[in-house]
């Protein structure tokens, strides 16, 4: 009778846990809600495809994006086919690699939406290529980072780094960025360097914000950036605002020359004036053209 009744009791402690719902915890918000219930999990992992691919890597196997992306075999495989229907990767003939579609650079000049300022800047790009510098480019403040929107090269000359148009880099880290936010108004420069920068194809540690806030007040003083790259690449950057009637910079003017030819000082003397000249002819074209806001 004891045993029968001790082995009732155990069935009985046995269905009330069973009875326990079990919990899993939830990632939560700083606001306490649920984050994750708004995140597409499928699209999340087709743009990590997407950005595996560089100028580094324009042609992958699916091992090899798998890897970039971080993700298993058999969802890259499902993303890369997905990505090929809808015209944004398109498979390497007789070869079993990938490769981005100019669908993709499409999309990424729609978001960019300044065709309007590239038209405007490119013929006095050009004027600035050549005796001067060896590239120049123009960026604006997309964020945290600078988007580029024009690039000229001299010739088919590849320097230090592999900058396109889209090209972003961290605003902090850029001499371009600099000559930016030098002239932004405080309260929205506040907000610009509280905000984190996108995980762009060129990164740098950034200098501290003291030494950042005192080059941007040089700049702010004397109407220019000028410095060596930041990417250590061996390049010297000058770059100058486009500012609007009201002395917000809407976009930046910059030439870049190898190092090893031209002293910081012998750089400043022969493309300083140009390329002021290049941003004020910019800046008058901008105004004229009634078209270009100052954010992306």
């Amino acid at each position: 009778m004891q045993r029968r009744q001790g082995r009732e009791a155990t069935r009985g402690r046995r269905k009330t846990a069973d009875a326990v719902p079990t919990t899993r915890p939830t990632r939560a918000t700083s606001n306490g809600a649920d984050e994750s219930r708004n995140l597409v999990n499928s699209l999340s992992k087709g743009l990590r495809v997407l950005e595996a691919f560089s100028a580094e890597r324009p042609e992958m196997t699916l091992s090899e994006v798998a890897r970039a992306a971080g993700l298993d075999p058999g969802t890259t495989f499902r993303m890369l086919n997905t990505l090929v229907m809808l015209g944004y990767i398109a498979r390497v003939p007789e070869s079993r690699r990938f490769r981005l579609t100019l669908k993709v650079v499409d999309l990424g000049l729609h978001a960019i939406g300044r065709s309007d300022l590239r038209e405007l800047s490119r013929p006095i790009l050009r004027s600035l290529v050549g005796e001067i510098s060896e590239a120049a480019s123009v960026g604006v403040l997309d964020g945290a980072d600078i988007l580029y929107v024009e690039r000229v090269r001299a010739g088919l000359i590849r320097l230090g780094v592999d900058i396109r148009i889209g090209t972003n880099i961290p605003a902090v880290s850029g001499v371009i960025g600099h000559a930016i936010l030098a002239f932004l108004p405080p309260a929205e420069l506040d907000r610009v360097l509280a905000m984190q920068p996108r995980r762009g194809e060129l990164t740098v540690h950034s200098m501290p914000r003291s030494e950042l806030l005192r080059t941007l007040e040089t700049v702010r003083r004397q109407g220019y950036a000028l410095q060596d790259s930041m990417f250590g690449n061996g390049l010297r950057i000058l770059a100058a605002p486009v500012l609007d009637a009201d002395g917000y910079p809407v976009a930046a003017v910059s030439v870049a020359a190898p190092a090893i030819r031209l002293t910081l000082e012998e750089f400043r003397a022969r493309a300083l004036d140009p390329v002021r000249a290049a941003a004020a002819d910019i800046a008058r074209a901008v105004q004229a053209s009634g078209t270009v806001s100052a954010a992306v």
